[in-house]
């Protein structure tokens, strides 16, 4: 009965079938530091739907994980402040419900695979301890039947051996396994939508291709929308339906995922597909992207990315470009996207 009202509640009867599950709408996050203000998220705006993988990209400190961890509602507040945006989920504002509601949205709803598994996960508990818990809090279950169902996660996210190594310790599990057990977690509640925050971080590329697999066949049972947060255009090639490049905190480019392969619209999204290595070039020096990110105490007027770009003119360090429509479903946060796409400067 406790759940039903909290449905109630938190998700009011006239979200509208045809609005997307998840709406990211002109989202900003700032931190307070004594160095200053960090302007980490600066109008994000992106969408999931049910059944769809959405991919954000970009290099560390583009406001990727701290998008995310808006979503979920767990930044520290302060030092972190939102002074702006929405996020909402079936229709309903994340950031205006109370704490208490939300909490009963996180992990059941929306809930969140996190990079560092180790880290993530308790080390003075089991791991059959630690998944159950999420049945013994959320759904009221006897610490008997939490095992039970501990052990049918284990085996559904393919850990040998699960019902005798549901009392191991987190170090006694490969990174490959501990983040197996980080995805029971995330899924032992059937969230609607799951945010992976680089979930292959640190894995060897076999054991990446594994988990890659492992989450798009867990999403095709359950139709949840799935958020994956990488620096690594090579994992979502296969997997993602639409593509988010993030830069000084804000989103340059978006694209279905096989436009924005084909012909990027974006000189960031160009040096990172660029950066990729390609077997036809065997033997020949790695592009790389010129400069480093923008410190985001002391962001560049006008576009974020002038500094590192070879497109820029003098209007590129004074007027932040919008997101320009460039083609159906498609953006680009460039003054000369069109050259971009022509291919010029390569």
């Amino acid at each position: 009965m406790k759940n039903s009202t909290v449905d109630t509640h938190t998700l009011p009867a006239q979200w509208a079938d045809d609005e997307p599950l998840l709406v990211v709408d002109d989202l900003y996050v700032e931190f307070q530091t004594r160095q200053g203000t960090v302007r980490a998220v600066n109008g994000v705006s992106y969408s999931v739907n049910a059944g769809e993988t959405l991919a954000v990209l970009g290099e560390s400190g583009s406001g990727k994980s701290v998008t995310a961890q808006a979503i979920m509602g767990i930044l520290d507040m302060p030092p972190a402040r939102i002074p702006r945006g929405q996020v909402r989920f079936r229709g309903t504002d994340l950031l205006k419900m109370p704490d208490d509601a939300r909490s009963q949205i996180r992990g059941r709803r929306v809930s969140m695979i996190f990079q560092d598994a180790l880290s993530a996960l308790n080390p003075v508990f089991s791991v059959g301890w630690q998944i159950g818990e999420m049945f013994r809090v959320h759904r009221g279950m006897s610490k008997r039947d939490a095992r039970k169902k501990a052990v049918e996660l284990m085996d559904r996210v393919r850990i040998p051996a699960a019902r005798d190594r549901l009392d191991d310790f987190p170090h006694q599990f490969s990174g490959g396994m501990r983040q197996r057990i980080m995805i029971a977690m995330a899924i032992a509640l059937d969230p609607e939508i799951l945010i992976a925050d680089e979930p292959t971080t640190a894995l060897d590329v076999t054991v990446q291709a594994q988990i890659m697999g492992l989450l798009a066949e867990i999403q095709r049972d359950s139709d949840m929308g799935l958020i994956l947060i990488t620096h690594d255009l090579g994992v979502v090639a296969d997997v993602a339906d639409k593509i988010a490049v993030m830069y000084g905190g804000r989103i340059v480019e978006e694209a279905p995922v096989h436009d924005l392969y084909r012909s990027p619209a974006h000189p960031y999204s160009k040096g990172l597909l660029e950066s990729i290595p390609r077997v036809d070039l065997k033997g020949q020096e790695l592009y790389a992207i010129k400069g480093m990110p923008p410190n985001l105490l002391e962001m560049p007027t006008g576009c974020a990315f002038h500094p590192r770009c070879p497109y820029r003119r003098a209007n590129c360090e004074t007027d932040v470009p919008p997101l320009h429509p460039v083609g159906s479903g498609r953006g680009s946060a460039c003054h000369y996207w069109r050259e971009v796409l022509d291919g010029g400067h390569s």
